[in-house]
């Protein structure tokens, strides 16, 4: 999660600039929200940031000859940073999310677009005509599989002049076979996208790229797929070959999230490119003649290693948006100046101490991002320029410079903080005036400053068991620790003491530490970092992940996560709140939209589309990410506030069937859905769903071809919060009456039981059964079996458990027999949900532990019997000899059945079903034995042997049979030769002997 901005800031970038530049001209006419280029407010005047950049950034591009006095309009505000007559140095909140140029290109992305299609169309409208009408008779003739899946067509990724192979991994390999199938019409492709996570596919795909020499948009970009982890994977791409210099129609180029560490010679060459996106790669340095580029309007460098721009930069007169940020630079060029139309320049997060003089010289700069440097001083002929937004936010500004450290003297001498290690069962420990650095088992850290404590004080800690009644957590938290309290609480340090509490990995969620102060839990300000190198929570580990707080005084302290929240203040003058985990969703507050200040919050849900399709048996379901809105105070809205929200995934505003589009409200409280689609200004871009409200709650796109959607969102919703679990019960190997009971998440069973195999044994894990995070249940011992303990969370034979799917949830009793019951015991174990019941009745108590209605899964428990010395009789297992048949049919020896059984392999499973086991056997011989073959046909042959004793003769005859019907006619084959062979030697053994001829007679007498 740390770190994922700039990441996510950029993806959407790309999104919003180039995402529909090519639309066809029957989408252009079509008058819908997504094709109108100038788009007006709730008033019906213009958007004064359609205004700024539409005529601006396309001017030179598309020929959109604008008057420049339609942007100078009303004044606006960008996440709290306000634009006046005279540009002002104003510091907003630390928290307030920046607005990148994605966030304000996104909502007018599909406007741009439909300038350049329109554009464009005509000089290639006889051409685009001739391929369409070649492409369905060329598509059934290509297969594109593999790389691509079976199912892929040609139409789904190539379509008119454009072709799409980022959305299917290693999907750039396609486009070699595409030009060896079909070259006409891929030379006369426009628009092209690349994944560049797979390096022979994409070598190839490079290697065609000159030929396409009417390419227009070109994107080859890694993070397009994830991993197993959920970690993105990385472009490869690391140059690009010099033939690309002759795509001279390249007007959009975007290459982030790469390997690139330096900028192609061949970009250099191309005459028209406009738009070229770097972000993410490793550029050091630009080239001296990036001068060169004089057609480029965007440029983004974002997420990069630059220390220094080459003075040609000044060189690029249209350029109009320049994105440096999260880069090294600690100084500009004084040729920065020379960007006469520069209108948005981005330079946060670097090192730079000052702002060149020459920048007064920018005319056109409507809003300078320059927030996390080194500035302490903003240049007066900065802050005269017209209509100027600046970000200034955790810069020293007005602050003297850092004096460089003074030497110590020998009375300042610098003594190390004594550190202390404490076992688990060392629950007090002594802090000095010298202070201490404490390391707590488990991973957890108190670090004591020096002069913390006026005199030697004894402390305190204990990890709590996480108990329903006194740890509350909101919608949507997740615990990640047992609670610490630290004693005594009265006790209070003349410096803020650090607690460090451990959790585990949480992806795209914020962490956090709460503090219970006796009544409630209250959040305070988090920081994340690594534990102590020294100090891991498992032996030769990695160092544990640490949540971070200072405190003046002890008490309860636990970490949790919940979806990333992101806040604004809203005042008179309007705001824009930009989601930092979806920058594609946003807030608009028009002017006076309140009067009365207040704060502004939105929570963000990712949803799985894949759960709610299956969930709701609506195959073509898809879900837009849940908003949580709140504000302190709660206040009506004097205007209705704007919303922009992605369409869900699949749908785009030119396709989309807008009747199975809906509008969800929510209601925390009541826990309600209601569609209210009828009742709000609803329409849709190319990409974003638009819509306006007047109070805040929780909103949830949906689309879905059902009817009755309430009721269906709302089941959904409750589903979606449960995790799938199962429960483990295990016994000692050495000591049967002490049992292991957890619950897991479904995921992390196999991982668990693995690890335990060496000193527990026991039934297969239950089904899967749904827990909400903080549910609470309980265990009973039932059919003979009872908890030999006294705790106080057992009630009769009961055991009291609460789930949190991060923690352990495990617990460890000694059972016996209940009263009354000898020998060994085979009893259960059953789980039930909610709290234990007090009105269960005696007779049914016998039995069940809880009611039906609670009931979630039961698993099987052996007692052994105790001996005279009260030692448990540990029995082993005894399997009879594999000498199966009989006279008649013939013997097969444990011999002959080890040589077949090496030959079964993977057919042990139909095998073991035509032999008559039935399919619960087959899973327990299939868990027990799941990471050795060998042992687990073995399994099977013995199981089914010891069931012939009572099955009559006829044994290997029922073998061959299911040989047979399992397709494997070699073995049975071999199994009635073996049994031939066997029968043969019997006759003659009775010939031996003489018995045969007194059968013979004895069977004549009879007849």
């Amino acid at each position: 999660m740390e770190g994922a901005a700039p990441e996510e800031e950029d993806g959407d970038q790309a999104a919003g600039l180039i995402k529909d530049i090519g639309r066809s001209e029957a989408e252009e006419v079509e008058g819908t929200p997504a094709c109108n280029p100038l788009r007006t407010t709730s008033k019906g005047v213009p958007d004064p940031l359609t205004d700024l950049l539409v005529p601006g950034l396309w001017r030179g591009l598309f020929n959109q000859h604008q008057d420049k006095s339609e942007r100078e309009t009303e004044p606006t505000i960008l996440s709290g940073v306000m634009c006046e007559s005279q540009a002002q140095v104003v510091e907003p909140e630390r928290d307030a999310p920046s607005v990148s140029p994605s966030s304000l290109m996104d909502t007018y992305g599909p406007s741009i677009s439909s300038l350049s299609s329109s554009s464009y169309s005509s000089t290639h409208h006889h051409h685009k005509a001739n391929l369409s009408s070649s492409s369905s008779s060329s598509s059934s003739a290509v297969c594109l599989t593999p790389p691509l899946p079976p199912s892929v067509e040609l139409p789904a990724v190539l379509t008119d002049t454009r072709l799409t192979l980022d959305v299917y991994q290693g999907g750039a390999a396609a486009l070699p076979l595409l030009w060896e199938s079909i070259p006409g019409q891929v030379r006369g492709i426009q628009y092209l996208r690349l994944g560049s996570e797979d390096k022979p596919g994409l070598d190839g795909a490079l290697d065609v790229l000159p030929h396409l020499t009417d390419l227009r948009s070109l994107a080859i970009r890694g993070h397009c797929f994830y991993d197993s982890q959920g970690d993105p994977l990385p472009g490869l791409l690391t140059t690009l070959p010099t033939s690309v210099s002759s795509l001279s129609h390249l007007v959009h180029l975007d290459l982030s999230f790469n390997q690139l560490t330096s900028l192609p010679s061949c970009l250099l060459s191309l005459p028209v490119l406009s738009l070229l996106l770097l972000s993410h790669n490793h550029l050091s340095a630009l080239p001296p003649d990036v001068g060169q580029l004089s057609s480029l309007t965007y440029l983004s460098l974002l997420g990069n290693e630059l220390v220094s721009l080459p003075p040609s930069l000044g060189q690029l007169k249209a350029l109009q948006t320049l994105d440096i940020s999260h880069n090294l630079l600690q100084e500009l060029p004084d040729e920065i100046g020379s960007l006469e139309e520069l209108v948005r320049l981005e330079l946060s997060h670097n090192k730079l101490k000052q702002l060149p003089e020459s920048m007064g010289a920018l005319l056109s700069l409507r809003e300078l991002v320059i927030y996390s440097n080194d500035l302490r001083l903003i240049p007066h002929c900065v802050n005269k320029l017209p209509l100027l937004q600046i970000d200034v936010r955790d810069n020293p500004l007005g602050k003297p410079p850092t004096p460089p450290p003074l030497p110590p003297t020998p009375d300042q001498a610098e003594t190390n903080i004594p550190e202390l290690h404490l076992g688990f069962n060392q629950h007090s420990f002594c802090v000095s005036s010298a202070g201490c650095h404490v390391f707590l088992p488990g991973g957890a850290e108190l670090l004591f400053p020096p002069c913390c404590l006026e005199t030697t004080t004894r402390l305190e800690w204990l990890e709590k068991r996480p108990e329903k009644k006194w740890v509350w957590l909101e919608e949507h938290d997740i615990l990640l620790s047992r609670p610490l309290e630290l004693r005594p609480h009265g006790i209070t340090f003349l410096k803020p003491v650090e607690v460090c509490v451990p959790y585990h990995r949480t992806k795209r969620r914020q962490v956090l530490v709460q503090k219970f102060d006796g009544q409630s839990w209250s959040i305070l300000p988090t920081v994340l970092r690594r534990g102590s190198e020294s100090h891991s929570s498992h032996p030769g580990g990695r160092p544990a992940k640490l949540a971070c707080c200072t405190v003046s005084q002890f008490s309860w302290f636990m970490a949790v996560s919940r979806p990333v929240k992101d806040s604004c203040s809203l005042t008179p003058a309007g705001a824009l709140l930009v989601s930092s985990s979806d920058p594609g969703i946003k807030l608009h507050f028009a002017p006076d939209s309140t009067v009365q200040p207040r704060t502004i919050t939105l929570q963000v849900l990712q949803v799985s589309v894949s759960e709610v399709q299956a969930l709701c048996g609506d195959p073509q379901a898809s879900v837009s990410p849940l908003l949580c809105l709140s504000q302190t105070p709660s206040m009506p809205f004097l205007h209705p506030i704007k919303v922009q929200v992605p369409l869900p995934s699949g749908v785009t505003g030119h396709t989309v069937d807008t009747s199975c589009l809906h509008l969800l409200h929510g209601d925390p409280t009541a826990q309600t859905w209601t569609d209210i689609t009828s009742q709000v200004s609803l329409y849709v871009t190319h990409l974003y769903a638009i819509f306006y409200i007047t109070h805040f709650s929780w909103y949830w796109l949906w689309y879905t071809t059902q009817r009755c959607v309430s009721g269906v969102v709302r089941k959904v919703y409750q589903r979606l919060k449960q995790f799938k679990v199962q429960f483990l019960v295990l016994q000692r190997k050495t000591d049967p009456s002490q049992v292991m009971l957890q619950c897991l998440p479904s995921n992390k069973v196999d991982c668990r039981v693995r690890s335990l195999s060496e000193q527990y044994d026991g039934p297969q894990p239950s089904d899967l059964c749904d827990l909400l995070e903080g549910e609470q249940f309980f265990a009973g011992f039932e059919r003979g079996l009872d908890i030999s303990t006294e705790r106080p969370d057992c009630v009769e034979g009961r055991l009291c458990f609460v789930f949190y799917s991060s923690l352990k949830n495990l617990k460890e009793v000694y059972i016996c027999a209940a009263q009354g019951q000898k020998g060994p015991t085979r009893g259960q174990v059953s789980f039930y949900r909610g709290e234990i019941p007090n009105n269960l009745p005696e007779e049914v108590a016998r039995k069940r532990k809880g009611h039906d209605s609670q009931w979630l899964a039961t698993l099987p428990l052996r007692l052994p019997a105790l001996n005279s010395e009260n030692h448990f009789m540990m029995e082993e297992l005894q399997y009879p000899p594999l000498n199966l048949g009989d006279p008649e049919s013939g013997y097969l020896t444990e011999a002959n059945l080890l040589s077949i059984s090496l030959q079964i392999g993977q057919d042990w499973r139909g095998i073991g079903i035509n032999l008559g086991l039935s399919y619960q056997e087959l899973d327990r011989i299939q868990y027990k034995y799941r990471d050795n073959l060998g042992a687990l046909v073995l399994d099977m042959l013995f199981l089914w042997a010891r069931g012939q004793g009572t099955a009559g003769p006829g044994a290997a005859t029922r073998l061959v049979a299911a040989m047979i019907e399992s397709g494997r006619r070699d073995l049975a084959d071999e199994i009635e030769d073996i049994v031939s062979i066997g029968r043969r030697k019997y006759s003659e053994s009775l010939r031996r002997v003489g018995l045969e001829a007194e059968s013979s007679s004895l069977g004549e007498t009879q007849q």
